[in-house]
């Protein structure tokens, strides 16, 4: 899969653009102009676009504070299953359906994504219905931080690759 989006035409025009040429021969920025990490920023995007659209929907039906809550609880379990599926396909190119890879991936991955939940929650509790700051702008906020979290977790614990064994 990695290999076919890698060739696709659209990757291809975008890598040619003058300033993605430029962004991957700078120093630092060129560590991150990667397929992983581009790929995981789309994967974040349209995650953030699946929970965006499940918590507002689900405000519009629970507009007391405690419809907070509940849209980020549903909205959270939706984002996740959408972002496992996307990551494990598209992003860290992890092809094996097996049960033991499953289980060696999925349940980090709900682990790290329900300590990245509590953290949404309570920031997005705190913030709105405390504070009474800007619920959308909270919400972006919050949502930038949680993608970095899940990120390093995703990569370094999830996904990991398994070290070859040595003869």
């Amino acid at each position: 899969m990695k290999q076919k989006i890698l060739e696709s035409r659209l990757v291809k025009k975008l890598s040619s653009l003058p300033w993605i040429v430029k962004l991957k021969e700078h120093r630092i920025f060129g560590k991150l102009v990667n397929y992983e990490i581009i790929t995981y920023l789309i994967a974040g995007v349209l995650t953030t676009v699946v929970s965006y659209g499940t918590y507002f929907l689900v405000r519009i039906f629970f507009r007391e504070d405690y419809g907070v809550i509940v849209a980020q609880v549903i909205s959270w379990i939706t984002a996740v299953l959408f972002a496992y599926v996307v990551n494990k396909i598209f992003v860290f190119d992890s092809p094996s359906w097996s049960a033991k890879t499953l289980i060696r991936e999925f349940l980090p991955f709900i682990t790290a994504r329900i300590l990245s939940f509590l953290f949404d929650t309570a920031f997005v509790y705190v913030t709105v219905v405390v504070f009474r700051w800007n619920e959308p702008l909270m919400k972006i906020l919050s949502n930038v931080i949680v993608l970095i979290i899940n990120f390093v977790a995703s990569k370094f614990i999830v996904f990991k690759k398994p070290k070859k064994q040595e003869d």
